[in-house]
């Protein structure tokens, strides 16, 4: 099937995640070419249906079965695409190639660079990721230099928040064979570029094997992500030409799952996921002791993209922000790294009154402060995390809980490897939990969060006190009042009756 631009007649596209994006039998049947296209990312305006014809498209948000049939009935019928009652109608490029700007909740916040194949495009359609300049052929040089520039995006990246360029160099350079891991576990921003733009980041994988000499690329992904996992494995299948082989693999769903050296475990068939001690890295010693390049989708799609110049008329980096949490229904939007994180936030609608936020994933930093930027050098010195991760938390948490319990995980859940994580969370746990008998210590607790960050050997450790530094910190009063006996929140659980928290082995 040729590329849905190269088409004269109305295009319907379906975006939603999973089977909703899939059209009745009844619609396929009409004259509108009619194709389901992946999640935007914004999936409270999914099913998100967009009538297209020619530089006009019409968007129909929250749209059901009935209503789809009835706008392509109308839409033919009146042989206008802004028949059957659109959400918003955008004029823009007939051969646009990715989504436009539309003023709808949470598509128009920020921009759509990584995120453009997704909602637009069809996740697995080399035709359509052709006619968005993909499977363009790059020197290794231009590689290179994108490669000077390019940071890590994710804690599930070896390079997470440093430039890519040197790690390439070394695994080029490096005796036997390279290979380039996708490791797409744990993060929802890279389960939906592998599930609605999987040729972006297959592009950007594929084009930094060639430029290293890598023989095999191994997509990794959680076994709980079904249908980024589906849709990566039919993508390996669509790409025309690969210049290696590519594997898609699963591992298991535990959060340590993603750390960059357990994922290599895990593919290597390792039951016993263990963290392994640095130097070397894996771009010297990887998989099967050879080296290996570890980056997210993120970081891959931002490669692919940059290398083709796709990425707007702003210029600028991005960054993928996934906000969760106390809100109605999650969303994934793209930012610039100049923009505040309270753009991200105002794509969602919050259940509630906003009190404070997560930011950076499972071990992000709290603060009640959203005007912070999202690139990393602004989050990193507010003390937050950069895993592109907000989490919202309303009037009706308790902090100290919710603190309580993401330490408890981290003792519970650490791979037990190394002294300062696994004691270090299970002290940590039981330094929190203190709080509840009257004993709160915060000199205590920065001290061990400090050891924990200085001397843990994997990003598990060194981010699993997070939580806790920064809430102990700019959330003091909430501590103190429980120290007192009372909940600000008024929905405390009991950690008196709570059992204690056991050494991880």
């Amino acid at each position: 099937m040729n590329s849905i631009e190269s088409s004269e007649r109305t295009v319907v596209r379906v975006a939603a995640a999973g089977s909703e994006a899939d059209p009745p039998e009844a619609v396929k049947r009409t004259d509108a070419r009619v194709v389901p296209v992946g999640s935007t990312g914004v999936t409270a305006l999914e099913p998100l249906v967009a009538v297209t014809r020619g530089g006009r498209t019409a968007f129909h948000a929250r749209c059901s079965v009935d209503r789809l049939e009835g706008v392509v009935a109308a839409a033919e019928e009146a042989d206008d695409v802004t028949a059957g009652d659109p959400d918003a109608v955008v004029d823009h490029d007939p051969d646009a190639t990715r989504l436009p700007a539309v003023d709808l909740p949470g598509l128009s916040a920020g921009r759509r660079d990584v995120l453009g194949a997704c909602g637009w495009r069809r996740p697995t359609s080399a035709d359509d990721h052709e006619a968005a300049g993909g499977f363009a052929d790059h020197d290794a040089a231009d590689v290179f230099d994108a490669g000077a520039d390019l940071r890590g995006r994710g804690w599930g990246d070896a390079c997470h928040d440093d430039p890519v360029g040197e790690s390439w160099a070394t695994a080029r350079d490096a005796d036997g064979d390279a290979a380039v891991v996708v490791n797409a576990h744990g993060s929802p921003a890279d389960a939906l570029l592998l599930a609605s733009a999987p040729l972006e980041v297959l592009d950007g994988a594929t084009t930094l094997a060639d430029a290293v000499g890598a023989t095999e690329v191994v997509v990794y992904a959680s076994s709980d992500d079904a249908r980024a996992v589906e849709t990566a494995r039919e993508a390996v299948e669509a790409h025309p030409d690969p210049v290696v082989p590519v594997e898609v693999v699963t591992g298991p769903p535990e959060y340590r799952a993603g750390e960059p050296t357990m994922a290599l475990e895990a593919i290597e068939g390792n039951h016993r996921l263990e963290a392994r001690l640095r130097p070397p890295g894996p771009e010297r010693v990887g998989l099967d002791g050879r080296p290996t390049l570890v980056h997210t989708p993120r970081t891959l799609a931002h490669l692919a993209v940059g290398l083709r110049g796709d990425d707007g008329d702003e210029g600028g980096d991005t960054r993928l922000v996934t906000v969760r949490g106390d809100v109605e229904t999650p969303a994934t939007v793209e930012l610039p790294e100049t923009a505040s994180l309270s753009a991200a936030v105002d794509a969602v609608d919050v259940d509630g009154t906003l009190k404070a936020a997560c930011v950076g994933g499972r071990f992000g930093g709290l603060t009640a402060d959203l005007g912070v930027a999202a690139g990393p050098d602004a989050l990193a010195d507010a003390g937050l995390g950069t895993e592109g991760v907000v989490e919202v938390l309303s009037e009706g948490r308790c902090l100290v809980e919710f603190v309580g319990r993401r330490t408890r995980y981290a003792a519970e859940e650490n791979c037990g490897r190394c002294v300062p994580c696994r004691e270090g969370s299970t002290q940590l746990a039981n330094l929190l939990r203190d709080v509840y008998d009257g004993e709160y210590d915060p000199e205590g607790v920065a001290e061990l969060v400090g050891v924990m960050e200085r001397s843990s050997i994997c990003e598990f450790g060194v981010n699993a006190g997070r939580p806790a530094r920064t809430a102990t910190t700019e959330f003091a009063l909430e501590f103190e009042a429980h120290a007192d006996g009372q909940c600000p929140a008024g929905n405390c659980f009991d950690a008196r009756e709570a059992p204690e928290v056991t050494t991880s082995t």
